[in-house]
């Protein structure tokens, strides 16, 4: 793949409904979005694959774009509104779902004991049963986020102050690599693609990925995009960092077990190490920080841990339903 081509952005998808196929006309056209479109938000699947493709599409404006959509429609202002009303839906039901008000310590000494019954977990299962096709499928899927990895995060440091900002800084700095190209954890998650025989090209697995999927990397985006919603993001991120290294740790041993390749490996050994320290930080510094500065975020930064705990859990549910019954976890 060229240079060029990669400055153009991935293709748009293909629709999943009447919500994204708006969308997608709208920006395939360069048109305003069918009126329609917002009445059938209200009744849309909160979770489901028509309402999260969309979000992701225009999610996606504030990110690298799509081939032969003008960078102008990042701030068109009836997707702006439509991307609001379909964030309303999701966010009404996270809200409804997700357990709360709960502290962040008490969100957090759950997330650092490992559960006593691992069957419900992914990187267990790929570290004891998984073969090499279900590595395949898990990275194909992880690449909607990983290989735009600490991006979505990188929105809440503007909205930071002192201590917090100073640690989050650091966390991203290392995320992405630490001033070298190579080491960029976008960069090393291409090549554990790469080595396990993926396309490694931005958006080339959007079309294969179910609503579980899109549903988790477009709560990250949410988050990051909303100031008003800055210690939900810290409670996510912080999930994210508290919960990396005793998964990656499960995924780098199956992907040795199964015979992959160095570059494979390499990618769940680093974040063996340095999510180690980061959930250290993340938490003693970031969320610490955060708090001392505005207590009264408390209940948003459990909120943001609890959501991502959700939405991963139904995304677990998928992929290991899938796996078991000999069924790709891969939209058809």
């Amino acid at each position: 793949m060229t240079a060029t081509a990669r400055r153009a952005g991935p293709v748009l998808p293909t629709a999943r409904g009447p919500l994204s196929h708006g969308v997608v006309h709208a920006l395939r056209t360069a048109r305003a979005p069918d009126p329609a479109l917002w009445r059938r938000t209200a009744d849309a699947e909160p979770y489901g694959d028509d309402l999260h493709l969309s979000l992701y599409v225009l999610y996606e404006l504030h990110y690298r774009g799509f081939a032969g959509v003008g960078g102008d429609r990042e701030w068109d202002p009836a997707l702006l509104t439509l991307r609001r009303a379909l964030e309303d839906r999701f966010l009404t039901a996270l809200r409804l779902d997700v357990p709360g008000p709960r502290t962040p310590a008490e969100v957090f000494a759950e997330l650092l004991t490992e559960p006593a019954d691992p069957s419900g977990s992914v990187s267990h299962h790929l570290r004891r049963r998984g073969d090499l096709d279900h590595f395949r499928q898990y990275a194909a899927l992880r690449s909607l986020y990983h290989l735009k990895e600490a991006d979505p995060h990188a929105w809440v440091l503007p909205r930071l102050h002192g201590q917090a900002k100073a640690a989050m800084a650091a966390i991203e700095y290392d995320e992405f690599g630490a001033g070298r190209a190579d080491q960029v954890h976008a960069r090393l998650f291409a090549d554990l693609m790469a080595d396990l025989g993926l396309d490694t090209s931005y958006g080339r697995y959007l079309d294969l990925a179910p609503a579980q999927m899109l549903a988790v990397v477009d709560l990250m985006s949410l988050l990051g995009l909303h100031r008003d919603l800055r210690g939900a993001l810290v409670g996510h991120f912080a999930w994210v960092e508290v919960t990396s290294s005793p998964a990656s740790r499960h995924l780098a041993a199956g992907l040795r077990r199964v015979g992959a390749g160095r570059a494979a490996q390499h990618f769940y050994d680093e974040h063996v190490e340095a999510d180690a320290v980061h959930e250290q930080v993340v938490r003693h510094q970031v969320v610490d920080g955060l708090l001392a500065d505005e207590p009264a975020l408390s209940a948003d930064v459990a909120f943001g841990a609890d959501a991502t705990t959700f939405l991963e859990d139904r995304l677990s549910s998928h992929l290991l339903a899938a796996w078991r019954d000999g069924r790709s976890a891969l939209r058809c």
